[in-house]
């Protein structure tokens, strides 16, 4: 296996990029020989029609996974948060590394708190959980969509066509940008995409020597985490675009913590719902928290997400 070159596929981004680095050095470091490949997928291709316009699910990865099936590449990184729910036969996520910030950030321009910013101000946003978290806080926001990478956003937000914005904090970590933070915003107010922070680490599932390696990388608590969130949204059938928000972390005791909520796209119905169980039993927690939020009525809210979309 040392002798083996492996090939990684990432979208080209500035932040796919980082986290390719951050996967391939962990790879050497362990005497592997990592060569990073490039793929452009639909949604890097279609910067300037809203994510919902290109497609609901894996606009970001299916051109990356395709090209792992067709064994041009021999695993592939993503944004855990890009990766949809749905089993891609033939593959299997293999790693997933110790999660940095799930959190989001408002970058303002005038350097105002959310509470602090002024009525009818104009926040960009291409999350419609973001959008509707945001609404039920404070209905009297602009809210206006958004594309581009994160120096785009940054780029439109200081060219005055926002009054601020919202971003992952992780990405901005990553980029060295936290100097641009305002504020990060409490999970209280703004639960986090299903998987925010994480990486997602994929290979072939009968590439058992590559499999073997990745195992070195993965993190179980996060990995564990993760795994309730996405069955979560599995089990909502809500897809990465809905306004759905979610947040599982593990507990003093060693217990795996869930907590959920689900939004009408204009933030005036805000569902909740949280989870406790052990780790071992973290398909189990997203279920039985999916069947909370569905018993109040969060499928007709994630129809209506769909119909405004």
């Amino acid at each position: 296996m040392t002798n083996r070159r492996l090939r990684l596929g990432t979208r080209a981004s500035a932040l796919a990029r980082w986290q390719a680095d951050w996967v391939a050095t962990q790879l050497r470091a362990r005497g592997l020989d990592v060569e990073l490949i490039a793929i452009t997928t639909r949604g890097d291709a279609s910067q300037r029609d809203r994510i919902g316009e290109v497609g609901s699910s894996g606009v970001f990865t299916k051109e990356i996974q395709r090209a792992l099936l067709d064994a041009h590449i021999d695993l592939a990184v993503h944004s855990l948060k890009d990766l949809p729910t749905d089993a891609v036969e033939g593959l299997v996520l293999s790693a997933v590394p110790e999660r940095e910030s799930a959190h989001d950030v408002l970058v303002s321009r005038a350097g105002k708190n959310l509470d602090d910013l002024p009525a009818g101000a104009v926040i960009g946003t291409g999350s419609l959980r973001r959008r509707a978290q945001l609404l039920h806080l404070r209905p009297d926001l602009q809210m206006r969509d958004i594309r581009g990478n994160v120096d785009t956003r940054l780029e439109k937000l200081a060219a005055g066509q926002f009054g601020a914005v919202v971003l992952a904090h992780a990405g901005l970590k990553r980029l060295g940008l936290e100097g641009q933070i305002t504020q990060i915003l409490p999970f209280e107010i703004m639960l986090p995409a299903v998987g925010q922070g994480a990486l997602a680490i994929e290979a072939r599932r009968d590439d058992s020597a590559t499999r073997a390696v990745l195992d070195q990388l993965d993190h179980q608590p996060t990995h564990q985490a993760v795994l309730a969130e996405r069955t979560l949204l599995a089990t909502l059938l809500g897809g990465c675009l809905a306004p759905v928000g979610s947040l599982a972390r593990l507990q003093p005791d060693r217990q795996l913590r869930l907590e959920a909520v689900v939004l009408s796209p204009d933030g005036r119905v805000r569902l909740a719902a949280s989870g406790i169980a052990g780790t071992g039993q973290a398909l189990e927690l997203g279920a039985d928290v999916a069947g909370q939020l569905i018993a109040q009525g969060a499928s007709e809210l994630i129809q209506q997400s769909r119909q405004a979309g």
